[in-house]
């Protein structure tokens, strides 16, 4: 038993079994029942795959971010290795639900591994929590039995692609309960894009382009509130387009409105808004337009 005021770091699968109270059925993956766990510790290190099924949660689940519009019956979070998790200022795991632990090691020669990294919900923060409705929630709790089922299958030369594959399925049902949930939080993805468009304008206003400092994701999500990949997937969500994308246009069409001055040269434009060179704000701008930034100051758009 650790002492409270510090983080648990768990190495392995069998350091969570054995400070959680499992058995090791494999070692490189488990699924553990979630009945107060009492660790003794503020905070939990996980140095591999650990994706946490919330049951009940302390302060009816603020603490993971879940909004008036969202399903409450579990809440669902994804962690990479070596991240650190916290529930509350007083319980570090949850009371009840389940945790899913697996080591990248079990992923080497599957199709898993290839593209875990597209499921970038790993990368969201734990207020960005995944809200399930009653409905998913059998779903999931199906995909960890499935699961538990073949935990407890002797390992065998299948074993290592059938825990994947299960693993795999579980993960593409959350993709698509996430997408269902960013439809659900419509009226406040569209007040978040507001607020980023807004940065945005008032970045490529503030003359910071022209020393250099392109914005970056992080520090638009930062500004509002957000991880970096949450950020990014709820702009290709609603937009279609990544932030780089989205940039490129808005700083685009902000040259067109600098060039209807007179007095503003391509040169001008290209260093006032971070190009490196008027040949490339001058080739970008017409693959933008169809005509050159001279052209368009002489009204040729």
């Amino acid at each position: 038993m650790e002492d409270k005021n510090h983080t648990l770091d768990l190495k392995s699968v069998y350091d969570c079994n054995r400070c959680l109270g499992c058995r090791t059925l494999h070692p490189q993956a488990t699924l553990i029942n979630l009945e107060n766990p009492e660790l003794g510790c503020d905070a939990v290190k996980f140095e591999f795959y650990a994706i946490l099924l919330i049951e009940e949660c302390p302060d009816g689940c603020h603490c993971c971010g879940r909004k008036y519009d969202d399903f409450s019956t579990a809440t669902m979070v994804f962690l990479t290795p070596g991240a650190i998790f916290r529930m509350t200022t007083d319980n570090t795991l949850p009371d009840k639900g389940w945790l899913l632990a697996f080591h990248p090691d079990l992923l080497f020669r599957t199709t898993l591994d290839n593209h875990i990294r597209n499921y970038t919900f790993f990368g969201y923060r734990k207020e960005e929590a995944l809200h399930l409705s009653q409905r998913e929630t059998a779903t999931v709790t199906c995909c960890l039995e499935h699961i538990e089922e073949e935990l407890h299958h002797p390992i065998d030369t299948h074993t290592r692609t059938i825990l994947s594959r299960h693993i795999e399925l579980l993960l593409d049902y959350c993709t698509r309960f996430y997408e269902r949930q960013f439809i659900t939080r419509e009226n406040k993805n569209k007040a978040l894009l507001s607020r980023a468009t807004r940065l945005l304008d008032t970045y490529l206003t503030s003359g910071r382009l022209e020393d250099g400092r392109l914005p970056t994701t992080a520090s638009f999500a930062t500004e509002l509130g957000l991880s970096a990949a949450y950020f990014e997937d709820l702009l290709k969500f609603e937009t279609g387009k990544t932030p780089d994308e989205c940039f490129q246009l808005k700083r685009l069409k902000m040259a067109k409105h600098l060039l209807q001055d007179p007095a503003h040269t391509p040169a001008f434009v290209a260093r006032r808004l971070g190009y490196p060179s008027v040949q490339s704000f001058s080739l970008l701008f017409k693959r933008f337009t169809g005509v050159s930034p001279g052209e368009y100051r002489l009204g040729g758009s």
